[in-house]
């Protein structure tokens, strides 16, 4: 349950606060991200100009922006799997693995669904 009288507009803003500490956190600490948003910064582009139907630009951009998000989902896991302990354990590796493989597999259906878009 929240705190009393973090609700409403307070709660929103409170909210928004935390999000973007999260966003400037993966950013500065994460070479990916960077690199990811930089692709990003020409895939949309390149969405809108290969395309003219709204729904594909909509997929082509969305299924991008997926990558992204699953990016800051592995960073989020990295983050605490680090916190827990220094020490090497086999979960800690595998939940590691687990979460790299996620932004792969998510990189993958991107382009999947940039190759039908374009190509059929």
């Amino acid at each position: 349950m929240g705190k009393a009288g973090n609700t409403g507009l307070s709660r929103i803003i409170r909210a928004a606060g935390f999000s973007r500490k999260g966003f400037v956190s993966v950013f500065k600490n994460e070479a990916a991200f960077r690199q990811e948003l930089a692709l990003t910064l020409l895939l949309i582009p390149l969405a809108f100009w290969l395309t003219q139907d709204a729904v594909e630009r909509a997929l082509m951009v969305g299924f991008w922006l997926l990558v992204l998000l699953t990016e800051m989902f592995n960073s989020a896991i990295e983050a605490v799997v680090d916190r827990i302990s220094d020490e090497y354990h086999p979960l800690a590796g595998v939940a590691k693995d687990v979460g790299s493989a996620a932004v792969v597999y998510a990189m993958l259906v991107a382009a999947a669904v940039w190759g039908i878009l374009l190509f059929t």
